[in-house]
């Protein structure tokens, strides 16, 4: 599409949004005079669907009228609530049904996957991790890595950018598989750099690394709800996200995890028990004897919190109706009018470091402040728009597909550059 550096131009790709309706299923902040602010964080955490309070107040209900009687005879039991949400996870994250379970926080599923996929040895031992990647990532890594008795200033391989360049270029990857591939256990990189906002090329990161015997999974936190994502073709080994971001679970939402289906019937692959893991048919029969569930529910570990499903639920819904293909189109459209008039108003002070070629990229833009970052992330707050500073020169900006307008970038450009 050919962008136009105009208020009307702006107007009309909204009025002929055919998910311009879709805005109105979320509750959008307001400032202080009641206007709504230009909400740009949705890589940090979702905003709240209006059908959530009903969702949620169902389940309270049912518990207030039932106690534990909820579990089986509650308008969805809460037995099997976690069932309600996995087939339109898989849709979402492009799996089986069986691949694909919600369940505890990001940190703790993704430790739970590297008891699992990260067995070294010593001739292969090391990680091999975006250098950039999220604190939490690098922390978890770092822990596995002394937990099995090795040292991650010779185990922790960080793949960086070359010098000069923010972007980790895939053929850079690559190669670094090729080269080292045979020490390395295990490959996990995030599917969306949280800093840059580069996409990774996953399905050629797997297919290199099993090529060389690695493990290989994937940190989709900044990517589930974001990209079109295909996991069981791109035969990933495991991937692990949160669900408080783009996929508008509410904060601390429950996680998700997907372990692919010829791992599922391992019995040999190391992985830690809990009650939620064991048979159905079996597990109130209260014995000691561990028969796994033969799905990645056996990665389970205790009954799921009840209420934050039910939040996740009323977002699922909105994606299973909007379809990811539809909103990564639109999503597209909306990263690339930000980036065109970004550039057709610069003033020198500003670049975008994230990918130009928008299969590199999900919603966000990461905008590279030269001089006085800080200030302008303030002055763009204090104006309204929401959006986020990392150290040490970035403004986030995501504009997401499902509530956010082609004004709202416009409205923000001409903040970006006011006086």
């Amino acid at each position: 599409m050919k962008y136009k550096n105009n208020i009307e131009f702006a107007q009309s790709l909204d009025n002929n949004d055919p998910f311009k309706e879709y805005r109105n299923k979320f509750h959008i902040p307001a400032g202080k005079e009641g206007i709504e602010l230009i909400y740009f964080a949705g890589n940090s955490l979702g905003l709240q669907p209006k059908t959530v309070r009903q969702y949620v107040e169902q389940e309270l209900l049912d518990w207030e009228k039932m106690g534990v009687e909820g579990h089986m005879f509650a308008r969805n039991p809460w037995l099997p609530y976690h069932e309600f949400l996995t087939d339109q996870t898989a849709a979402l994250v492009g799996a089986l049904p069986e691949e694909v379970v919600n369940m505890n926080s990001l940190t703790v599923n993704l430790h739970l996957m590297m008891v699992s996929f990260y067995r070294p040895t010593p001739s292969r031992n090391k990680i091999l991790i975006e250098a950039n990647a999220f604190p939490s990532d690098h922390y978890a890594v770092q822990s596995q890595i002394k937990y099995h008795g090795y040292d991650p200033e010779e185990s922790l391989v960080e793949m960086k950018p070359r010098p000069g360049e923010d972007i980790i270029r895939t053929e850079d990857i690559l190669e670094k598989i090729e080269n080292e591939g045979e020490s390395i256990a295990l490959i996990m990189f995030a599917g969306v750099n949280y800093y840059t906002g580069q996409a990774f090329e996953m399905e050629k990161i797997t297919d290199a690394g099993h090529k060389k015997g690695c493990f290989v999974g994937f940190d989709l936190a900044h990517a589930a709800g974001n990209l079109k994502l295909d996991l069981h073709n791109w035969d990933c080994d495991f991937a692990v996200w949160c669900s408080y971001k783009y996929l508008n679970g509410g904060p601390g939402a429950i996680a998700g995890a997907f372990v692919n289906k010829r791992h599922l019937l391992d019995m040999t692959i190391p992985k830690f028990w809990g009650w939620w893991g064991q048979d159905k048919a079996t597990r109130f029969l209260m014995d000691h004897d561990f028969r796994p569930i033969p799905t990645v529910e056996s990665w389970q570990l205790s009954n799921p919190p009840i209420l934050q499903l039910a939040a996740l639920k009323a977002s699922l819904d909105i994606f299973h109706e909007a379809g990811m293909d539809a909103l990564r189109e639109k999503s597209e459209l909306l990263t690339g009018y930000m980036e065109y008039l970004v550039y057709e108003n610069n003033n020198g002070n500003v670049e975008i470091i994230t990918p130009e070629n928008k299969t590199e990229r999900g919603c966000q833009l990461s905008i590279r402040a030269k001089q006085n970052g800080k200030f302008l992330h303030k002055k763009l707050n204090t104006a309204g728009v929401i959006c986020d500073w990392r150290e040490p020169d970035v403004i986030r900006c995501a504009p997401v597909p499902l509530y956010n307008t082609f004004m709202d970038i416009w409205k923000f450009t001409e903040i970006l550059y006011s006086e």
